[in-house]
């Protein structure tokens, strides 16, 4: 019987109790990984995903941790390497959204989505990075908003994604000496809790694909444990889409 891809590699996912977060969670212990996830307000649903994970014999560690808080990101990295042993696989997912026009756009709202999308991504990361070795992998998951903007009122958190493709490309020239990749994927309309296919935009989303539908948080998950693999050391650097089509 074949190993799976990802026996012995130890990860960490940010934002992993719910959504895409805890679908990625799922798949990369699926595929042989132990690994910590993040976790804000969502106590109940990280308790609820370690026990699905444990129950099937894989290695899960919920730690709480609010990404928008620097001790607390630096912390959680902390925390999931002493309970793992070590870091190989870095997933900076936690993030949040608000729409708004500019001139409506709540102060407190800005500080707080750069707070999360942006400096959780990074205080993440800098923690990560003293105990990664060659062939560690981060994967930032961006969105397809930092390519298009397909109605009013996602300028900041395009922004916010944008920060993200751009962070994933001068890191790849930072880390490639040292045999780490660094890739970022952005999900177009996928089927969550946060934006459901029933939801108040989904029609005018799903208009905008090529496919007439919204995406699974599966369709992310797998491209993500792909990237955490052994089969993707030569793609660094790169901002891979999950869109349905959204950008053509």
């Amino acid at each position: 019987m074949s190993t799976a891809p990802l026996t012995g590699k130890r990860a960490l996912v940010t934002g992993g109790s719910r959504g895409i977060g805890a679908e990625i969670v799922r798949r990369l212990a699926t595929d042989g990984a132990a690994v910590a996830f993040t976790y804000s307000a969502s106590g109940a649903q990280a308790e609820k995903l370690v026990a699905e994970l444990t129950g099937n014999g894989a290695t899960a560690v919920a730690i709480q941790a609010d990404s928008a808080t620097p001790a607390q990101s630096v912390a959680a990295v902390e925390q999931a390497v002493a309970e793992l042993g070590g870091l190989d696989i870095v997933v900076n997912n936690a993030a949040v959204a608000h729409m708004a026009p500019i001139d409506d756009f709540p102060g407190e709202e800005f500080d707080r989505l750069v707070a999360i999308n942006i400096g959780g991504m990074f205080w993440t990361t800098r923690t990560a990075m003293k105990h990664l070795g060659e062939g560690a992998r981060i994967i930032n998951i961006g969105s397809i908003n930092a390519d298009r903007i397909p109605g009013a009122g996602l300028a900041v958190y395009g922004m916010t994604k944008g920060a993200a493709a751009s962070f994933t490309r001068g890191l790849a020239r930072d880390l490639g000496t040292r045999g780490i990749t660094v890739n970022n994927v952005q999900p177009g309309p996928i089927d969550t809790d946060a934006n459901p296919k029933e939801g108040d935009f989904a029609e005018s989303l799903k208009q905008v694909t090529t496919q007439g539908r919204y995406g699974h948080t599966s369709d992310v998950a797998s491209l993500v444990a792909f990237l955490a693999g052994p089969e993707s050391g030569y793609i660094t650097g790169a901002n891979l889409n999950v869109d349905g089509g959204f950008t053509v």
